[in-house]
């Protein structure tokens, strides 16, 4: 394939670290009375942030600071000030995240359209070409995707009117929960059961943190030794068990996972946000804090190279790693990572971390960074472009791209490993046509995507992933065809003379060396160029009888 059909490859860069920390603990041995109070507080605060994001959802793109202090002063009279603020803020930043998704939504619809466009402009049964697909199988299946594509294309009009309007359609409590309220024989749910989850869901018990303020938070307050109060809304003040409206909880906190970061920032008043909320299923509660960070100052790219790094190929169930010097060669064995991503939600992020971790471990005895593609499978999930192989679309769309990226990043920088972000372009492809045949012995059998993970860690180093390959046969001339690796013909200088590389060579003088070493026509006879000259061959050598034949003839 020639450069000039390839597409533009990005140069490879240092991911940037976290901006924030969550951790979170259960609330262990509350009272029926705590929870009671939970629930009256969350279901309280869940209808005013109900209320007061359909009133930012009716002002739409016409919404100004004014409007925000107005909503903000209609809340204060049900709850708080700062209850307030907290609920203002929760619901921009719920509007702002459906108006991305909004924008998703309508380049998704776009992508389809275009695809179906010009399936339908190809003839029926026509091949694919350039990795794009071909014309459709039957002329039913162009029918049918003709009255697709006008559905496709009324709901772009629909989504895009919306948008010029600041129109967003925003569920408290997830759409997918919503709508199994109308199967719920398919999710084995009875109503009961369904309501105690919407209704929790829809609650809120979140507060942003102050600096400055006790413990940097003076809605729901814990202190160094785990003691958790809430500040209770105006309209519930008469169930506080403390001086000043607020309730402490029985429960206490403790928070194993980075619990002497939080501990330090609690006992110096920095800002510490909170959000309390109930697992309906197991019937649990959590309290989750956060707060930022700042910016992690990431290493350069050359010193992330140093010493080489691991190549690490994202799959739908595993993760391919292998280490590489610094100059792109493979060095031991390659390492499998598994996961299972069936089952619930907590199940495949437990199985993702768990994956994550091992291999976070195997860099950090080696010191080595880590260098992983950058994958986006957004143009691949469409159904347009992979109509017929389901099992093609449901292994890209189970793959954990985004999130496994994110938590890679965070959980690398705890231990101070830098992580290395490459284009993806090619890499599987290269992979596989030159690593994984070199790489296979008897005693080895390189996988596809072990050879993609050479390839990933070969693009983040810098080196060209197409490796040189040996001279073809024949006295090691082009007679029996061209290497695989050569010049391009458009590369400046591929004909020139080669470089002078300093140290001891077979031949007889050095590289460079000789008196026509650099000139290609003094070491012509003739000393005319060669375009302008015409062929002609030397005598062959005489053979020892015809010098003494020569010899005895020549006079004297």
């Amino acid at each position: 394939m020639a450069n000039s059909q390839l597409r533009t490859i990005d140069p490879p860069f240092v991911a940037l670290g976290p901006s924030g920390v969550a951790v979170r603990d259960r609330l262990k041995e509350l009272t029926a009375e705590d929870e009671k109070v939970l629930r009256v507080v969350g279901d309280l605060l869940g209808s005013l942030a109900g209320k007061d994001l359909k009133a930012r959802a009716a002002a739409g793109l016409d919404h100004d600071s004014d409007q925000w202090a107005e909503r903000k002063r209609a809340l204060t009279g049900r709850s708080s000030s700062r209850w307030a603020g907290s609920i203002t803020k929760a619901t921009h930043d719920q509007w702002a995240l459906a108006r991305r998704c909004q924008l998703a939504h309508i380049q998704s619809l776009q992508t389809g359209i275009d695809m179906i466009v010009r399936r339908l402009s190809l003839p029926v049964g026509a091949k694919s070409s350039k990795g794009l697909p071909g014309g459709y199988r039957s002329p039913q299946e162009w029918f049918a995707k003709s009255r697709r594509l006008h559905l496709l294309q009324d709901r772009l009009e629909r989504e895009r009117a919306d948008r010029e309007t600041g129109r967003v359609r925003v569920v408290r409590g997830g759409k997918k929960l919503l709508r199994n309220r109308h199967n719920l024989q398919a999710t084995q749910l009875t109503e009961a059961q369904w309501r105690v989850r919407w209704e929790a869901e829809r609650w809120f018990l979140q507060a942003d943190g102050e600096s400055g303020k006790r413990y940097g938070n003076e809605t729901i307050r814990v202190s160094p030794d785990g003691e958790v109060s809430i500040k209770l809304p105006a309209p519930l003040a008469g169930l506080a068990n403390r001086p000043g409206g607020r309730y402490v909880l029985a429960a206490r906190v403790s928070f194993p996972h980075r619990g002497e970061q939080w501990r330090d920032r609690v006992g110096a008043n920095r800002a510490v946000a909170y959000r309390i909320h109930e697992d309906a299923i197991r019937r649990r509660w959590y309290l989750t804090a956060s707060w930022t960070i700042p910016p992690i100052q990431t290493v350069p790219l050359e010193t992330a190279r140093a010493g080489g790094l691991i190549g690490v190929d994202t799959n739908a169930d595993h993760l391919a790693a292998w280490r590489l010097d610094e100059h792109g060669n493979p060095v031991g064995q390659p390492r499998r990572f598994g996961y299972d991503l069936s089952g619930s939600a907590d199940h495949r992020d437990a199985q993702v971390r768990h994956a994550i971790i091992r291999l976070l471990h195997w860099a950090a005895r080696r010191g080595m960074s880590i260098a992983i593609e950058d994958l986006d499978f957004a143009a691949e999930k469409t159904r347009e472009k992979h109509g017929r192989k389901k099992r093609f679309r449901k292994l890209i769309s189970g793959m954990p791209t985004s999130k496994l990226r994110a938590r890679l990043v965070s959980m690398a920088a705890e231990l101070g490993i830098t992580v290395v972000a490459v284009d993806p372009a090619y890499t599987s492809r290269w992979g596989a046509q030159h690593w994984q045949r070199p790489l296979t012995s008897k005693n080895r059998k390189t996988t596809r995507h072990h050879a993609a993970a050479v390839a990933i860690g070969r693009r983040a180093l810098g080196h060209p992933i197409r490796r040189r390959t040996a001279p073809p046969p024949h006295d090691q001339s082009d007679r029996a065809g061209h290497r695989t690796v050569q010049a391009d013909w458009g590369t400046p200088g591929r004909e020139g003379p080669r470089p002078r590389i300093p140290g001891a060579r077979i031949r007889c003088a050095d590289a460079g060396c000789g008196e026509n070493a650099r000139n290609q026509d003094a070491q012509h006879r003739s000393g005319r160029p060669a375009e302008h000259r015409s062929w002609q061959q030397d005598s062959p050598p005489l053979s020892l009888e015809e010098r003494s034949r020569s010899r005895s003839r020549s006079p004297g």
